[in-house]
């Protein structure tokens, strides 16, 4: 297409073809093959030069055209082909080239390196090189190719994106692959970073030349790392040659590829491995309007000089041959239209490399539209009308240019200007015959970091319609946690059940969360329930029985007292001191009901009430018994021959050790009660799913300083009873009270292991059945036998000696004065 102003594009219009089975086929075609779907770059050139010259706002005197050079796969040929047709010798299919360059500006891609390799050679002259390939770090280096602009956007979000991508179909187990060039040494750092952020762990890294093909131990070593490897996603940094390599040997995986893909140069080897599924960030950019009518508008006979075109049409519309070389399009199909063809053959939609190629003709239309302005105020152009501008004059309106496009986004060619690239989500659909269909499945924004994804159009694999999985480990479901796994990465653990009264109720979860005090986990362990207070109450059983045992010991107890009261005139209750015998008894009674201090629900007051009562009544029982024994123990030794100790009877000291002992257990008790007194406190272990409610007894250390003081005085009773168990009288009560103290001792002693291994309201009710058990000890060895005598042997209530001991008499005698 001729203009006053030209621009030359290099656009990979022909792709290596797979060495055919057929030998008869001629050699060129065992080479090379059109590629149809590439002819949409063309169609984009030609519709953004036509929409431009149709412009009566740009360039108002001068109109654009452009020529199309070949595009060859071998260095020298490359670069021999650019010089021809930049200056002079036609080297174009169908295009011509004048003698002498005019042309402006030079449009190459997609490949980067076909772009550095054309780079070179045109910065030498000085041309305007716009890239409509992905955005390449090497191109990027103003000090080797100061004259190449690239045209697509920074891919400033990629890492964000693609782990974004993982995090929503929760694969956190994949693969590296890039390229040791400066991109994926640019991305590999970003990608990691934002991986170990959102804890996402890499089975495998491997940086691999373009060239690994080459060598073999290096490639055995690949393949074998890649087979190994139990992740099923792989993360894909690289150019289509890497492709067309990673798609011989891996089989079977997602690929999730960047913008650099184009799955059409490789469509052929893609099926090759057509078990794997490709996911790839494409740059979205809006639809251009009149681009489809365009599209449909085209055939031969308007463009007859494209030969690509006339190539297309005849193979595409069964046009039939013709004896003469030229080719009567009438004998095609009927109202034929490119839009007829599938979309693997070409596209209507416009692609990514297309878009760039339709900004790059704006581009250079703009920055031509600001040089003739600036031109303008210089000097006049009425002398430069027809002459081609100087393609370095370019360069400074080139760069600094910004612009919007007719479809409503904002060019910028200045890379520190450039905006973030918003990513499509493209998949590939396989059909039969080897037809393969680009979907759009999602979008990616870089500036609110947001991921839409339609998952039900994605074909992950021909046999399959589930999501596929890619983890270390299987994820650990409520009640349990995860445990790392020594010596390998964060994501592979193994599945630990929480600990009592502690519960996670999501997958994945670090750590369990302990439930409140007043809450507990159930047996799921994925949930805390409210726990149900508990105490040794009245109408449970077990708090019942207690209850009834204690009001059944009182009342026998004071039964007793009415007998002793009732026949107080006889020889067996006056024995032995018989106030002494009241005191006991009144003690025993508190003793039992003291214990229902310790049934019902806690409160302050029974708290401080239930030791300090237990401690007191306890202490005077237990003193009672020891007066009692020193009674009986001083009454003999008194009265024998030689004996000066009768004053101490006579005095009546051991009226004394009651209020004596009680006098020191209530100043212990005092002392609890001023440093650490009992209080409420609640058991949540001791049953599951109840909060027990119990006294906490404050100082564990005066608890037991109460019970040694307790018990010291039931050995001392013990040890004088023990004593005087063999003296002589009818009466003698010496044997029952050592028998009483040793029954109560051996409660005691039983109790305090017991008590230690006891939780929650058995405790308790350990320590209620010991104050009921101590105190039946203490009533049955003492009383029974004296009221078994009252009640049931009264003929034995009679005061009579042993004979020939009248000195035996003389002490009952003395006994029954005394009271």
């Amino acid at each position: 297409m001729e203009g006053d102003v030209m621009i030359a594009a290099y656009f990979p219009l022909y792709s290596l073809r797979i060495p055919s089975r057929n030998n008869d086929a001629p050699e060129q075609e065992k080479k090379m093959r059109f590629f149809f779907k590439n002819y949409q770059l063309i169609l984009a050139f030609t519709f953004a030069i036509e929409e431009i010259n149709k412009n009566p706002h740009l360039l108002h005197n001068l109109t654009l055209g452009f020529d199309l050079c070949n595009f060859q796969f071998r260095i020298w040929n490359e670069l021999s082909s650019a010089i021809f047709c930049l200056f002079g010798k036609n080297n174009t299919l169908n295009y011509t080239c004048m003698g002498h360059s005019k042309y402006t500006a030079v449009l190459t891609g997609p490949s980067p390196i076909r772009s550095a390799q054309l780079g070179t050679l045109l910065n030498l002259y000085r041309f305007p090189q716009l890239s409509f390939g992905p955005f390449d770090q090497d191109l990027g280096d103003h000090d080797e190719f100061p004259a190449l602009y690239q045209m697509t956007r920074k891919d400033t979000s990629m890492a964000t994106a693609i782990v974004s991508l993982l995090l929503h179909f929760r694969w956190n187990w994949v693969g590296l692959l890039t390229l040791k060039d400066e991109n994926g040494l640019q991305i590999l750092p970003e990608l990691k970073e934002e991986m170990a952020k959102n804890r996402v762990c890499v089975d495998f890294e491997l940086e691999l030349p373009n060239n690994i093909i080459f060598h073999k131990t290096k490639f055995k070593a690949f393949i074998a790392k890649v087979n190994k490897s139990s992740a099923n996603v792989f993360i894909i940094y690289g150019d289509n040659d890497y492709l067309l390599v990673l798609q011989l040997v891996i089989r079977g995986k997602i690929f999730i590829l960047n913008s650099k893909w184009d799955l059409t140069m490789s469509g052929y080897f893609f099926l090759l491995g057509s078990s794997q599924v490709p996911l790839i960030f494409s740059h979205h950019h809006p639809d251009v309007s009149g681009f489809t009518d365009f599209v449909k508008a085209v055939n031969p006979s308007k463009y007859p000089g494209d030969s690509f075109l006339a190539h297309l049409w005849f193979v595409s519309f069964n046009c039939s041959d013709s004896e003469s070389d030229c080719v009567t399009w009438e004998n095609c199909l009927h109202g034929a239209s490119l839009d007829l063809l599938p979309r693997h053959v070409l596209d209507m939609t416009l692609s990514v490399d297309s878009y760039n190629i339709y900004n790059a003709v704006y581009a250079v239309a703009h920055a031509l539209h600001e040089m003739l302005l600036h031109q303008t105020e210089v000097q006049t152009m009425g002398n430069r009308k027809g002459k081609v501008p100087s393609p370095a004059q370019m360069h400074p309106f080139i760069k600094n240019i910004q612009f919007q496009n007719p479809a409503g986004d904002q060019v910028v060619l200045d890379e520190k200007r450039k905006l973030e690239a918003e990513y499509d989500i493209v998949n590939i659909w396989n059909f039969p015959q080897g037809l393969l269909q680009e979907v759009k499945v999602g979008k990616f924004s870089p500036y609110t970091h947001q991921l839409s994804l339609s998952e039900e159009m994605i074909q992950w694999t021909i046999a399959s319609t589930e999501t596929p999985h890619s983890v270390c480990s299987v994820s650990c479901g409520s009640g349990f946690r995860k445990a790392p796994q020594e010596g390998k990465a964060a994501c592979c653990f193994d599945c630990a059940p929480c600990s009592e009264n502690e519960m996670a109720n999501g997958t994945d979860m670090e750590q369990c969360v302990k439930c409140p005090d007043h809450q507990y986990a159930n047996t799921q362990r994925n949930q805390c329930l409210p726990r149900s207070a508990s105490f040794l109450a009245y109408g449970e059983p077990l708090g019942m029985a207690l209850a009834c045992m204690a009001l059944g010991l009182s009342t026998l107890t004071a039964a007793v007292l009415g007998v002793f009261v009732k026949h107080h005139n006889t020889p067996i209750v006056k024995a032995n001191n018989q106030a002494l015998s009241y005191i006991l008894l009144i003690s025993l009674i508190f003793c039992s009901l003291c214990s229902l201090l310790f049934i019902g629900r806690p409160n302050t007051v029974t708290c401080i009430l239930q030791q300090t009562t237990f401690g007191v009544a306890f202490t005077v029982a237990i003193s009672a018994v020891l007066a009692k024994t020193v009674t009986v123990v001083l009454a003999f030794k008194v009265t024998s021959p030689g004996r000066r100790m009768r004053w101490l009877l006579v005095s009546g000291a051991p009226n004394f050790i009651i209020p004596i002992c009680t006098l020191i257990q209530m100043t212990l008790c005092g002392i609890w009660l001023g440093t650490s007194p009992p209080f409420i406190d609640t058991d949540t272990y001791s049953e599951h799913g109840h909060l027990i409610i119990l006294c906490n007894k404050g100082s564990l250390t005066a608890f037991y300083c109460v019970l040694g003081y307790l018990g010291s005085l039931a050995l001392a009773s013990f040890t004088v009873a023990f004593l005087a168990r063999k003296l002589p009288d009818t009466f003698n009560e010496a044997k029952f009270l050592t028998f009483s103290m040793l029954v109560f001792c051996s409660v005691w002693l039983t109790f305090l292991p017991v008590y230690h291994s006891a939780k929650g309201k058995v405790m308790v009710a350990m320590e209620v059945f010991s104050i009921l058990a101590s105190s039946a000890g203490l009533l049955g060895c003492i009383f029974v036998p004296k009221c078994y005598i009252i009640l049931i042997k009264p003929d034995r209530n009679v005061l009579h000696g042993v004979r020939d001991k009248t000195h035996i008499h003389r002490n009952t005698d003395f006994l029954e004065r005394r009271h």
